[in-house]
């Protein structure tokens, strides 16, 4: 992720003031800006669920169906079942490599465009019970959720509602009721479900089957079984898609949307990109984005790919570029034939775990003397990994500024800024300065922080630093300001693909 550093022209026109930067910064109206500047009580806010899907971070994908034993991406739905036989499958494999790296869920494609089911469902004869798998009599997303809660971690399914198999695809209602019933045996059949994963595909042409979703019951039926779970699409209604299937979120990232602008999941129009990017700070609903991208070239495992399994140094820049900007990132990994994630794969996300935890776990601002433009006694907050502490300069503030002082001075290269997101998002701009004993001078420069805001630095030795918040649309809170050391030229390193 490149730093942009502050210049004297750069600095003396945001100090002009909240409304001009903000006018600025979005190439709004001053009146939108005044507005939102003026009602804290209309921002919007996460639900707990939503908070909870946040800070878990990162979440890891599976793809796996009878595309891989094709070798293909999507399906046609003309598959045999008899191709679909893992002979070594274990989901506790899975399961335990995503613990290992430090996943905290899982999401299973229940279902991709193939229509191929990894439950013996009642609604086809399209699934593993028509398979030699486990003789005709396993099912797959048991042995899934089984693994997952035996690790601790949390559970989501991928159910496509594009069904190329499916005869009644096409057909309405008829459709409708059918995906709803496979919607209904997922999330009834294997307990608490934390995100249901929706995309809007349907690749069939021109002169193919078309089907209107209605995602209006989809969305019922979810709260309806599962109230604690969050639902994904490009539209949400909770969580969006970044944009983008390169591990990369936008450096200006809101939570919140105006869900005007991505009506529906799989809609199309030249503002759509930038919508999901980017967000909105005036939206009224708060939907964070979600950044999925594969571990591999292809979604789903090949062996001539083998050899273009991302290293550990590359996934710690998808970590800055999606988690390190107000992002979850899910991260897919492919199970082989076998039925097993292959070792390549698993070589680099224990690679990745292990740059990451080294990168984060000393902060090199703790112990530091904090002052602040206001609200002094609780500066010292931004020190500790509480959420439910943090320091704001006031209510009617929408700028302020802290001060660390280190009494042996602090070498970092990485800087960690969190703003505290249950009471929302606000911080539109801010500053970072260093004083290395020859007085301040700019070191980074940013836009929104959010759940997490991941500066890389030069190396830089500073006995004090200050964090500005320019601008805020409310009342700023910031939760943690933490400064690190990454692991040692790894993102120098050739195969490093972050920004």
């Amino acid at each position: 992720m490149k730093t942009k550093h502050a210049d004297p022209s750069r600095r003396r026109f945001l100090a002009a003031g909240g409304g001009a930067l903000a006018v600025a910064a979005t190439g709004l109206p001053a009146a939108r800006v005044a507005a939102a500047v003026a009602d804290d009580g209309t921002r919007p806010r996460p639900t707990p669920s939503q908070l909870r899907w946040q800070r878990e971070q990162l979440a890891m994908f599976v793809h796996f169906t009878v595309n891989t034993f094709t070798g293909r991406e999507w399906g046609d739905g003309s598959e045999s079942p008899s191709i679909f036989d893992p002979k070594r499958l274990d989901a506790k494999q899975w399961a335990r490599t995503a613990k290992q790296a430090g996943f905290r869920s899982m999401i299973l494609t229940a279902k991709h465009h193939d229509g191929f089911c990894l439950w013996p469902t009642k609604t086809t004869k399209h699934s593993v019970a028509s398979s030699p798998w486990r003789d005709g009599k396993g099912d797959l997303v048991r042995e899934f959720t089984d693994a997952c809660r035996a690790e601790g971690l949390d559970v989501g399914f991928y159910l496509s509602p594009w069904d190329r198999n499916a005869k009644v695809y096409g057909e309405g209602k008829v459709y409708d009721d059918f995906y709803i019933a496979q919607l209904t045996e997922l999330l009834t059949g294997y307990g608490p479900v934390v995100e249901v994963w929706f995309d809007g595909a349907n690749g069939e042409g021109p002169n193919g089957k078309r089907q209107a979703y209605d995602w209006a019951r989809i969305h019922r039926t979810v709260r309806e079984l599962q109230p604690g779970a969050v639902m994904f699409s490009d539209a949400g209604p909770d969580v969006r898609w970044i944009g983008n299937e390169t591990g990369s979120a936008g450096s200006t990232c809101w939570a919140s949307v105006d869900p005007a602008r991505v009506p529906r999941a799989g809609a199309d129009d030249p503002w759509t990109g930038e919508a999901l990017q980017q967000g909105d700070p005036y939206g009224k609903v708060w939907r964070p984005g979600e950044t999925d991208v594969s571990i591999r070239p292809g979604w789903f495992w090949h062996p001539e790919q083998d050899e273009k399994v991302r290293g550990a140094d590359n996934l710690l820049g998808l970590y800055f570029t999606s988690v390190g900007r107000n992002s979850k990132l899910l991260l897919n990994v492919p199970p082989t034939r076998e039925g097993l994630f292959h070792e390549r794969d698993v070589e680099s996300l224990i690679g990745f775990a292990r740059l990451r935890e080294s990168m984060l776990a000393t902060d090199l601002a703790a112990g530091a003397k904090v002052r602040a433009s206001a609200a002094q006694g609780e500066a010292a907050n931004v020190l500790d990994d509480d959420h439910s502490r943090h320091w704001s300069p006031g209510a009617d503030a929408r700028s302020g500024w802290l001060e660390l002082e280190f009494p042996q001075g602090a070498e970092f290269d990485v800087i960690r800024l969190e703003e505290a997101i249950e009471h929302g998002q606000h911080i539109a701009n801010y500053r970072v300065d260093v004083d290395a004993g020859d007085g301040w001078k700019p070191l980074a420069w940013g836009t929104t922080i959010g759940h997490c805001k991941l500066d890389r630095v030069p190396p830089t030795r500073a006995r004090r630093l200050r964090v500005a918040i320019e601008f805020a649309y409310a009342a700023p809170r910031l939760a943690r300001v933490a400064l690190h050391r990454s692991p040692t030229g790894a993102w120098k390193r050739p195969d490093y693909h972050g920004e």
